[in-house]
């Protein structure tokens, strides 16, 4: 597995080259977009939410690069007797905080066929696990491509390192597979679906997410959004699915 995790990197690494290369010979490649949620609750009940997400593709006749980073953080009011005098006081905590790092490089074979190296690092204090790194590489494909509709697919081997909220360390072998789903509903509004599966015999991961974007303008959109992840190995106690949803302004880059 340490090749495999080599070869990833490697092929990452040639990626980015080839994108500083791409993005001096060729701005108008890249696109992205950048994702902002903020809720503030004051009065009865006090609450902050965060979260937002950058996202940026490139892609030319060679190679296909994709890298994002997202973030959430919020805090609530909650009410207890902390310093156990027996009388209730109220008080404002953390109760999630996590952020996210993936990137990918893919080389083309033809039209519909590439291979790809993917990255991915997540830190959440709040979940089973306090963090996990993955590495895969893989075989992908376009099984739909028009003017309305894309679906990709990513398949192939990786390796894990994970923390456990008790602090146990795991490596395992994994199995990455990803389902990239776009459709174009009207002339403004997009539907998009991401599902995710890193699956090894200790634990199974699973993210999806599911959007759906109306353009206001060239440059704005906004967007609804449910993610739900699971973990299939869990402490006592811990449920092994969470849910987020979401309502983002989206700002488009061009």
């Amino acid at each position: 597995m340490k090749h495999l995790i080599l070869s990833a990197a490697v092929l990452v690494a040639l990626g980015l080259s080839h994108n500083a290369t791409a993005a001096e010979s060729d701005s108008n490649g890249w696109t992205g977009t950048g994702e902002l949620g903020l809720a503030l609750a004051r009065g009865n009940a006090r609450s902050e939410n965060l979260n937002a997400k950058l996202d940026f593709k490139h892609e030319d006749d060679q190679w296909k690069h994709h890298f994002y980073l997202a973030a959430l953080r919020a805090k609530g009011e909650v009410i207890g007797d902390f310093d156990g005098d027996g009388i209730p006081e109220e008080r404002f905590e953390l109760n999630a905080n996590r952020y996210e790092f993936g990137a990918s490089s893919a080389l083309k074979m033809n039209e519909i066929s590439y291979w790809v190296a993917a990255l991915r690092y997540e830190n959440d204090d709040f979940a089973p696990f306090e963090s996990q790194a993955t590495f895969s590489l893989g075989y992908g494909r376009s099984l739909i491509k028009n003017e309305r509709t894309e679906l990709n697919m990513e398949i192939g081997p990786g390796w894990r390192h994970a923390k456990s909220a008790s602090g146990w360390i795991e490596n395992e072998a994994i199995l990455r597979g990803l389902l990239n789903f776009k459709h174009k509903l009207t002339g403004n509004t997009d539907l998009v679906n991401t599902l995710l599966v890193e699956s090894g015999s200790e634990n199974t991961f699973i993210q999806n997410d599911f959007g759906v974007a109306v353009k206001m303008n060239e440059d704005f959109a906004l967007k609804a959004g449910l993610q739900a992840r699971h973990n299939t190995d869990v402490l006592p106690g811990q449920k092994k699915t969470d849910t987020l949803t979401t309502v983002n302004l989206v700002y488009n880059f061009k």
